[in-house]
């Protein structure tokens, strides 16, 4: 093996070891902790190695200058988990008179019910499901109250409000902290159509507040949505949110009833795929302890075995982490594939094709706009070298 194939192995090694295993972390080496630490920031996982440490009385026994980087993701992971719950709390301030149930969705859900999944966890914006018939009426309140939208071409705008699961994204005009207001799981033109009135029909309260977040079984089946239905180009599939998938299961999994309920749940909602993705690689690639006969049910959704050999091969390869220094072609296109395929579910041909099309032209007229104008015969002759 060459010196930089072990490198690349390396780098992705690192990290799902100490997500695994966080009790070997101190006996990496500072050369490994220097690796570590450059993954899991890219993969905004450094607050979580942080919390593992802390709860097991570890952070004292690994080198101080890895131990300093840590501490530091804690505090700005506190700060952004502080800054979005008194987003949340803003929202509904604002929404107060109106009678509308308002669900938390990811990261400010699992801060909200005090869910292990919010340990350590980078959150970037508030999340919230309500339903689609009031979805007017609270997005008139909201900017009435401070809140507003970001500049939006016409399109983009009419792309949201006739094809996407939410609204524009809202952000309040002091704090600028981004609102996504959904009234769907996904967009309109998926493939799958999950009925958001079943989602509702199960939540659960917050204590002391006038919010609920998912039941557990529709919490998971979210996640994975979240996780299989979009993809980054330069990102791939996220890691973090595998990560969130496998917490839920953990924390879920004493509940009476739990396991027996989730197939059956995620086959009511159409989500029987993501579900079956989701048991597969969160047991492969981070050790879930998903039961076997549950396995065996969720089977039932699998895809072909020609499917199920490319999402073995890409799915690997476009979660996990590569080495921050050396390019990986393959991941590279892993990523695009995969980013494609979000693209291919999000909607039909017929309409992403057009609007593909539409921003392509946009962003060539944008080029071409921002052009400095051509010098004149005059102005040119002005500024070029005199020749003597």
């Amino acid at each position: 093996m060459t010196d930089r194939l072990r490198q690349k192995r390396q780098a992705g090694r690192l990290l799902m070891d100490a997500l695994r295993q966080p009790n070997d972390l101190p006996l990496l080496s500072i050369e490994d902790w220097d690796l570590l630490l450059r993954v899991a920031r890219r993969t905004r996982l450094l607050g979580r190695l942080e919390a593992d440490l802390a709860r097991l009385g570890l952070l004292e026994r690994i080198p101080e200058r890895a131990a300093c980087h840590l501490r530091a993701a804690r505090v700005v992971v506190a700060h952004r988990q502080t800054r979005l719950t008194w987003e949340a709390d803003r929202v509904l301030w604002a929404l107060r008179g109106l009678e509308v149930q308002v669900v938390a969705l990811k990261g400010v859900a699992y801060m909200l019910a005090g869910l292990p999944a919010a340990r350590g966890r980078m959150a970037v914006d508030v999340d919230l499901l309500v339903p689609k018939e009031q979805i007017n009426s609270i997005e008139q309140r909201l900017l009435d109250r401070g809140w507003m939208h970001k500049a939006l071409h016409p399109d983009d705008d009419r792309y949201y409000r006739d094809w996407m699961h939410e609204i524009p994204a809202l952000r309040h005009r002091e704090r600028e902290t981004e609102v996504d207001i959904h009234h769907r799981i996904l967009p309109r033109t998926s493939r799958l159509q999950p009925d958001t009135r079943l989602l509702l029909q199960q939540t659960r309260a917050v204590p002391d507040m006038p919010i609920r977040v998912l039941g557990p079984h529709d919490m998971i089946l979210h996640a994975l949505v979240h996780l299989f239905h979009e993809g980054e180009p330069d990102e791939g599939l996220r890691l973090r949110d595998l990560v969130d998938v496998a917490d839920l299961l953990r924390h879920f999994a004493g509940e009476p009833g739990f396991w027996d309920g989730l197939v059956p749940r995620a086959e009511e909602l159409q989500l029987g795929r993501p579900l079956y993705y989701g048991l597969i690689y969160s047991r492969q690639l981070l050790g879930a302890d998903v039961p076997d006969a549950v396995l065996q049910q969720a089977q039932g959704s699998a895809p072909s075995w020609l499917v199920r050999q490319a999402m073995d091969w890409l799915v690997p390869r476009a979660m996990l982490p590569t080495h921050p220094d050396i390019p990986n072609p393959t991941a590279a296109l892993a990523r695009w594939a995969i980013y494609m395929r979000a693209h291919w579910l999000r909607m039909p041909l017929s309409l992403l094709l057009p609007h593909l099309a539409r921003k392509f032209w946009r962003r060539l007229q944008g080029a071409f706009k921002s052009r400095p104008p051509p010098l004149s015969a005059d102005e040119g002759s002005k500024n070029s070298p005199v020749k003597e």
